[in-house]
C-alpha cells in the first residue's frame, strides 16, 4: 500500500475524547457529559457496526500538520447517523488507517474524523488530524512525530510534492 509520510506535532486537544477535561477550562460550569471520555463512550457503537477501537486508547492524539491541511476524501470507514449518546443528535464519523512514527517505533492507528456537519458547536481546525493510537507513553505535547497515511484515502492540501 502507498504511503506518505508527513512530520507533525503533538498538540493539546480540549481532552473530551479522553475524558481528562475540565468543564471549567472549557468555560462551563456543569460537569461534562462525557465522564468517561468521547472515545470509550463510542467504541461500543462503532464495534456493533464492525470497527473494533478496544485496542487503542480511549482518547485522541491531536497533530498539528499546518500550515498544510488534510481532507478525507476516501476514507476505509464511514459511519452515518450514529448515535451513541442520549439527548444529542447522532452523528457522522469516518476513519482511515495510518502509522504513528515515534523513537524509531511505528503504531498501527485510525485517523479519527468526527463530520462536522453534524457535530454542531465543535470546531476543529483542518490543519489538526485527531488520530487513535495506542498508548504511547513517552510522547508529549510539542513532540514531532511523522504520520503515514494513505493518498488515496486522505488529500494532502499546500503540500508541493509528494
Amino acid at each position: 500500500m502507498n504511503r506518505v509520510v508527513i512530520t507533525s506535532v503533538v498538540i493539546p486537544g480540549y481532552r473530551v475524547a479522553s475524558g481528562t477535561s475540565d468543564p471549567l477550562e472549557l468555560g462551563r460550569a456543569n460537569r461534562s457529559p462525557y465522564p468517561k471520555g468521547t472515545i470509550e463512550m463510542q467504541t461500543p457503537a462503532f464495534q456493533a457496526l464492525g470497527l473494533d477501537l478496544t485496542p487503542f486508547f480511549p482518547g485522541t492524539l491531536n497533530l498539528s500538520i499546518a500550515p498544510q491541511r488534510f481532507a478525507l476524501h476516501s476514507p476505509r470507514y464511514t459511519f452515518r447517523n450514529v448515535h451513541w449518546i442520549d439527548g444529542y443528535p447522532a452523528e457522522d464519523f469516518s476513519f482511515s488507517p495510518c502509522h504513528v512514527i515515534f523513537h524509531g517505533s511505528t503504531y498501527e492507528s485510525l485517523i479519527y474524523y468526527p463530520h462536522p456537519e453534524t457535530k454542531i458547536g465543535h470546531f476543529q481546525n483542518d490543519s489538526l488530524i485527531e488520530v487513535i493510537a495506542p498508548l504511547i507513553k513517552e510522547l508529549k505535547y510539542g513532540d514531532r512525530v511523522d504520520l503515514a497515511i494513505d493518498p488515496s484515502e486522505v488529500a494532502l492540501i499546500g503540500v508541493e510534492s509528494l
